[in-house]
């Protein structure tokens, strides 16, 4: 398998950030499975919408506008917003207080039914659904979020999983660069293939490590010549 091994990645972020100890207060936290699975469909969509939103824009402005995008979307209730007709849609994605793009604003309904529709397909709560999806098949879940969901491709999908706690790994430019240099990816770097090379490069990692993979994407962004925090 190429790529480097983990003793020489956790080194080379050392020599870069100036030591173990910044290199541990570097790596993101994971929140734990009953996390996870307790965390309310609600919250999920609303991630899922602020990155919708932040993809291409300025995320401190939607971070900024976010307790107006809260109260808009009634904190992202469900089955409030499945009820709702879609000439209400269209007054709320005019409303000044959120940022007013109606192709976005159409995706807290879409992914309002994409999560409808995996809880009931599923049986569980869509926190258990996330939670219950194999720890060394993160990438499967991005696939599925693209599928099914709106908008939810590229890296919209993976960011507002690393947000929730998921553990992930993330396909930034960093990540990337790295991947290429070292031959573990040589196709275009969301297709099928190097999402597979990626997952098993990261898993063999989390093999040797004992570490997250999100740890582990991390500590790949710190070695890298682009190095661009946070990632």
């Amino acid at each position: 398998m190429p790529g480097p091994s983990y003793d020489n990645l956790y080194e080379v972020a050392c020599l870069r950030k100036g030591g173990s100890d910044v290199v541990e207060s570097l790596l993101p936290a994971i929140a734990t499975k009953e996390h996870l699975s307790g965390l309310g469909s609600d919250r999920y969509l609303a991630e899922f919408t602020r990155k919708v939103f932040q993809s291409g824009f300025v995320w401190r402005i939607v971070n900024h506008k976010w307790p107006q995008f809260e109260e808009v979307f009634w904190e992202f209730d469900i089955e409030r917003l499945l009820m709702m007709p879609d000439d209400m849609l269209e007054r709320k994605a005019s409303d000044p207080g959120i940022i007013r793009n109606f192709s976005k604003v159409k995706t807290v309904l879409d992914n309002a039914v994409m999560i409808a529709d995996t809880e009931r397909r599923e049986d569980k709560t869509f926190g258990e659904f996330i939670a219950g999806w194999p720890d060394d098949d993160i990438i499967g879940l991005w696939l599925f979020l693209k599928k099914h969901g709106s908008r939810l491709g590229g890296n919209t999908g993976p960011y507002a999983l690393r947000t929730l706690g998921v553990d992930t790994f993330l396909m930034t430019a960093d990540v990337e660069f790295f991947l290429r240099e070292n031959d573990i990816v040589d196709s275009g770097i969301h297709s099928l293939r190097a999402l597979k090379a990626a997952q098993s490069y990261f898993n063999n990692l989390r093999g040797e490590s004992g570490r997250s993979l999100s740890e582990l994407s991390r500590l790949v962004s710190l070695g890298v010549r682009r190095n661009q925090i946070p990632e």
